[in-house]
């Protein structure tokens, strides 16, 4: 629920929904996490596959050591596909300071099993469930794009008990939010055609 305990319907969900970059650092009770991957789980899945599994990592300093390895991969990636043009994004990332995770005290991975070609549609489909149902208790999360590299190496993956055959694909951080996130503009639908 919202702050003030209102139920919210499905488009003031979507609509309010904002990625949010600045939390509390209070970890997230159990029932709530299993109330969100409850939710995920209700997400459309391709030949009712269900290929996701997840990861919750709670612990403060397994956090900061995972953020700095992802921060670092994310960098090397940048440089050797050529995405590094400019703009402050890799400069905030190379700073030693910077926490990928916004001080979060909850981050969920939405892993994928190897099924067939809809795992990876399957997850993010799971992803937005669990934000909208999230956004709906009255917290926050963000999607952190940077830190699936650093999560599908070989060493985060035993440390976090992923099996081999299993990727990360979408890391989530849920928490708290430590004040308000603005809203974004959005453009307007594209539609190629309509016949």
């Amino acid at each position: 629920m919202t702050k003030s305990q209102e139920p919210i319907s499905t488009m003031d969900a979507i609509n309010g929904r904002r990625s949010v970059r600045s939390y509390t650092g209070r970890s997230i009770d159990e029932a709530t996490i299993r109330a969100l991957l409850a939710a995920a789980v209700q997400a459309p899945t391709a030949i009712h596959q269900e290929p996701w599994a997840f990861v919750i990592l709670q612990d403060a300093d397994a956090l900061k050591r995972l953020s700095d390895r992802a921060k670092r991969f994310f960098v090397e990636e940048m440089h050797r596909t050529h995405l590094d043009r400019g703009g402050h994004t890799l400069t905030m990332f190379e700073r030693p300071d910077f926490n990928i995770f916004y001080n979060a005290g909850t981050l969920i991975v939405i892993c994928g099993k190897p099924l067939g070609p809809f795992v990876v549609a399957d997850c993010w489909l799971a992803a937005e469930n669990l934000m909208l149902a999230a956004f709906s208790m009255g917290l926050g999360t963000c999607v952190i794009g940077s830190a699936v590299s650093g999560l599908n190496t070989p060493e985060t993956k035993e440390e976090l008990g992923i099996p081999v055959e299993v990727s990360a694909i979408a890391p989530i951080i849920v928490g708290v939010p430590s004040d308000e996130s603005p809203a974004t503009s959005r453009k307007q639908p594209q539609i190629l055609a309509w016949k």
